[in-house]
């Protein structure tokens, strides 16, 4: 007789709960960078080098042998440096000690999200916003509540105070990525109004503070008395100091969040790299005229992408105040991640305005953080792409 063959079924493994959550929430998809036969606006990135004076800190780095572990918290010089500049913008006294410096503004969000939020807690968010934000509290297992903006993009201040009953945790951005709009004193006033009394916490992402526009100061929630308290400050070195790829970030906020944030952080992160802490540091010491510089290039292409996007008919563009973005709506009967696909056959990328929230349906986020001719050339191919549609 031949031999008995037993086949075994190979084991089935199965994700985590929290995988699942993730990938029946979240809206966000990789976008392509320029290349060759493709002009890609759909980028969050500067094109810019990182400034000189912070490569030459981290080449100085290396030299002394700073390769070793760094401290949980971060290096005292950075949160230092850090707790000064927060106190000019805080106007109180800013500790380091409730500084913790992140795997860039990603990890900060993902510490201080799930160091806040409970299976079944409400967070409320903007719609659209920044998509991260609804994926780490589905990772979280809390809800997602998604306030829609008024017509020009600023908050529908009474949907947000019914949303916020009850919440746990608001989480926005300022300047805002996908709409480009800057929240006003007068409007983050109401939004303490609104939270004063409550435990309701507040999570500021503001990435893009140094990009603002409006020719108004710029009023950072951790400005203002009723927020203070109740806010994590979210930052970032990738936009203000075209540092995206050093992943460097930074968190400050009431010490018992912060705690609970770097117990997530050294979990997931353990503790960031040292030679990039000491290029971060001279970033904040000595990279204030590059900072300006950049903001003036990117205001110069925000006027250019308008001038070129306002020649193409069924465009409805917004007015942006802050960041490197344009959010035009498009009067096509179609969903924008078919019109994004299209689009690409015409040789340009762009993200769908559905990837920030099912009221960015309709939209195309553009970045003008391009060089000028990318972006002249890569409206002209939206053009092209979006006629070919009709």
């Amino acid at each position: 007789m031949p031999p008995t063959v037993t086949t075994t079924q190979p084991p089935r493994f199965a994700a985590a709960d929290a995988v699942a959550r993730i990938a029946a929430a979240s809206r966000r998809t990789q976008q392509p960078q320029s290349r060759g036969d493709l002009v890609s606006l759909a980028m969050g990135e500067p094109d810019f080098d990182t400034p000189g004076t912070v490569t030459e800190a981290a080449h100085a780095s290396l030299r002394a042998g700073r390769t070793h572990y760094s401290p949980l918290l971060g290096e005292a010089t950075l949160r230092e440096a850090l707790a000064e500049k927060l106190t000019g913008i805080a106007r109180v006294p800013a500790s380091a000690s409730d500084i913790l410096i992140t795997q860039g503004g990603t990890a900060g969000l993902a510490a201080s999200i799930l160091g806040i939020v409970n299976p079944g807690d409400r967070v409320v968010v903007p719609d659209p916003t920044y998509s991260l934000y609804a994926d780490l509290v589905s990772m979280a297992g809390g809800i997602v509540v998604p306030v829609p903006l008024v017509d020009d993009l600023h908050w529908d201040l009474d949907r947000l105070a019914d949303a916020l009953t009850g919440a746990r945790l608001f989480v926005f951005c300022n300047p805002v990525n996908p709409t480009g709009i800057v929240h006003s004193n007068e409007e983050l006033t109401t939004l303490a109004d609104l939270l004063d009394g409550t435990d309701t916490i507040v999570i500021s992402d503001e990435a893009y503070s140094d990009l603002d526009y409006t020719g108004r100061p710029f009023t950072s929630a951790i400005s203002l008395d009723g927020l203070r308290e109740r806010t994590i400050y979210c930052q970032t070195f990738s936009k203000s100091y075209a540092m995206t790829g050093w992943r460097v970030g930074y968190l400050w906020g009431p010490t018992p969040l912060i705690q609970a944030s770097a117990r997530i952080h050294n979990t997931f992160n353990g503790s960031m790299n040292t030679v990039v802490q000491d290029a971060a540091l001279a970033a904040v010491r000595n990279c204030a005229e590059d900072v300006a510089r950049m903001r003036a290039a990117y205001l110069e292409r925000g006027e250019l992408m308008r001038k070129e996007l306002a020649a193409i008919p069924g465009l409805t563009l917004s007015a942006p105040e802050g960041a490197f973005y344009q959010f035009p709506r498009y009067d096509l009967d179609l969903p924008s991640v078919e019109v994004v696909a299209a689009l690409r056959t015409h040789g340009v990328a762009v993200r769908p305005g559905s990837e920030f929230g099912a009221q960015g349906e309709g939209h195309l986020r553009l970045s003008y953080a391009a060089d000028p001719q990318s972006i002249t050339e890569g409206v002209r191919r939206l053009a092209d792409g979006l006629a070919a549609l009709r």
